[in-house]
């Protein structure tokens, strides 16, 4: 569409050589794929020079062993073939065969799912809750519960887990005495004990949830806030409507992080149940290839946990990769 050459451009338009204005078209989604390919263009090889140290060393720490696993889930690799008494011989997929037969397997893995399911959904409570509570107390105590919420980050997993097992101790702990339970053994019962260690679980993993959600509430501009109290908003009904909404990527990615951590926790099952429970009762997938691997010397075995874990991880990470591109976000 043309105007008449003493026309006043108006905004959105461009003028011609003619001195008549015309009107701009917007680019079109080819036009915009183009343009990011040109933006993209421009640095060449710069960025992947830049990053090649990195990929380097995470290829020579991540790959080989990589590598390794896949190769032994493959074989007959057990104490003899390590000590060299017996050749190793070509499996196939007959590991995983004798794995996926095994009922004590997919007992393990539907207790992994569910034992990750319940950190991962209390992980994000108590999380989120505390993050929402920072932006309501004063600087002192909002400075008091970082500090105390980072040392419970900063403390390694085995020394949490013994001072766990501790206060929960049937005969010293004081936790006991406090709740009014008497002898009562917490890692005697197979529920009791996996509550036990989803509290340890729990109090090492919220920090990271409060703190990332936190940074996340404060960069909320205040208007928006604001807005829906003077509507008459209550708390609940605010975090749901609006907090969350405009967090939902940061949650997003709180979420599969905690998914994975959760999925393959170790440290915590093995300390606090003496290695999975009794009669193997609290076993969870990592402790069960350390089992089968080490305790039994079936490593292929192991490797083959290994690797089913690594393939339900990949899974949860392409899942999150494809939300956040259905949400339109630069990956």
């Amino acid at each position: 569409m043309a105007y008449d050459a003493g026309a006043p451009v108006k905004p959105g338009g461009r003028a011609g050589r003619t001195g008549r204005a015309v009107r701009s078209r917007p680019l079109g989604r080819a036009g915009r794929a183009a343009g990011r390919r040109g933006v993209r263009g421009r640095g060449g090889w710069t960025p992947w020079l830049y990053l090649a140290p990195a990929l380097i060393v995470l290829g020579a720490l991540l790959v080989h062993p990589l590598y390794q696993l896949v190769l032994i889930s493959f074989l007959e690799y057990t104490q003899a073939q390590v000590s060299g008494g017996e050749p190793t011989s070509f499996q196939g997929f007959g590991n995983y065969a004798a794995l996926f037969g095994d009922p004590q397997f997919w007992d393990v893995l539907l207790a992994t799912v569910l034992f990750a399911a319940a950190c991962v959904a209390a992980t994000l409570t108590v999380g989120c809750a505390l993050a929402v509570l920072l932006t309501r107390v004063r600087a002192v105590p909002r400075l008091a519960l970082m500090l105390a919420a980072l040392g419970a980050w900063a403390t390694p997993a085995v020394t949490g887990s013994t001072v766990w097992v501790f206060l929960f101790d049937p005969d010293f702990g004081p936790a006991n005495r406090v709740l009014g339970l008497g002898d009562f053994s917490w890692t005697y019962g197979r529920y009791s004990a996996f509550a036990l260690v989803l509290f340890e679980v729990v109090w090492c993993s919220f920090p990271f949830v409060m703190v990332t959600v936190y940074a996340g509430i404060r960069a909320i501009p205040a208007e928006i806030l604001e807005a829906a109290s003077l509507d008459g908003a209550s708390q609940w009904r605010m975090w749901r409507s609006v907090t969350a909404p405009l967090l939902r990527p940061i949650l997003l990615v709180v979420t599969v992080q905690s998914v994975i951590w959760d999925f393959k926790v170790f440290t915590q099952i093995y300390v606090m149940t003496g290695g999975g429970g009794i009669a193997g009762q609290n076993l969870v997938l990592n402790v069960y290839a350390y089992q089968k691997a080490f305790a039994s010397s079936q490593y292929s075995l192991g490797s083959a946990i290994g690797v089913v874990m690594l393939l339900i991880l990949l899974a949860v990470t392409l899942v999150h990769l494809r939300l956040v591109r259905r949400q339109g976000e630069e990956l």
